[in-house]
Parts: structure tokens; C-alpha cells; sequence
């Protein structure tokens, strides 16, 4: 089966860390960007990092930019999101995508979605 499986999220307080883990099954990430997307209660999903199929290039939203890294193991198949100096502006739904280009810091021409992880921050 052709998925991307997402875990790391969970309940961390203002000023905490968190790392995303987006591991692909059933295709190799070799030829993908990958972005990360999260959905605030009550917003549209929005883009805040896309890294390139080699992992050598990434870009991000000015909203997470200076604290959050996204690497690309592909050995392992796995894209990771950490996320430093949380805010409770940062509390949403995350997905991981695998598609074409980046576009800035947005993925596009989506193949893959990943099925969401919740990240609350919150003291």
C-alpha cells in the first residue's frame, strides 16, 4: 500500500519541542519534495516548509522560520519536522506531503498525503 504514515505530535507547552517523523511505505521518497502542511481549528490548511527530493534544499514560511528544520533521510525513507521554541499559534493538525516541485515553501503537484498528526501547544 502507497502512504505516507505520520507520528511525533502530541501536547507540549509554550517554548517546548516536538519532532514530526513522515515515513513512506510502498514507494521511495527519492524523487519527491516533501511539504509540511498544518490546519489551525477553524483555518485552511496552509503550506510552512517544502524540502527538496536530494534534501539539500528547503524553504519556510516566515510564520515557523528560525524554529523549525526539516531533513530528508532517504536511507531511512523518512522525512522529519523539528519544531523548537513551540507557540500556541503553532497548535494544529500537521500533514506531510509528497509531491513534484516546491514552490517556495509549498509543495505542489501533490501524490501522497500523510493522515495528519495533532500538535497542541498549550500550557
Amino acid at each position: 500500500q502507497l502512504q505516507l504514515v505520520e507520528s511525533g505530535g502530541g501536547l507540549v507547552q509554550p517554548g517546548g519541542s516536538l519532532r514530526l517523523s513522515c515515513a513512506a511505505s510502498g514507494f521511495t521518497l527519492d524523487y519527491y519534495t516533501i511539504g509540511w502542511f498544518r490546519q489551525a481549528p477553524g483555518k485552511e490548511r496552509e503550506g510552512i516548509s517544502c524540502i527538496s527530493s536530494s534534501g539539500r534544499g528547503t524553504n519556510y514560511a516566515d510564520s515557523v522560520k528560525g524554529r523549525f528544520t526539516s531533513s530528508k533521510d532517504n536511507a531511512k525513507n523518512t522525512v522529519y519536522l523539528q519544531m523548537n521554541d513551540l507557540k500556541p499559534e503553532d497548535t494544529g493538525v500537521y500533514y506531510c506531503a509528497a509531491g513534484r516541485y516546491c514552490s517556495g515553501y509549498v509543495s505542489i503537484v501533490i501524490n501522497y498525503w500523510g493522515q495528519g498528526t495533532q500538535v497542541t501547544v498549550s500550557s
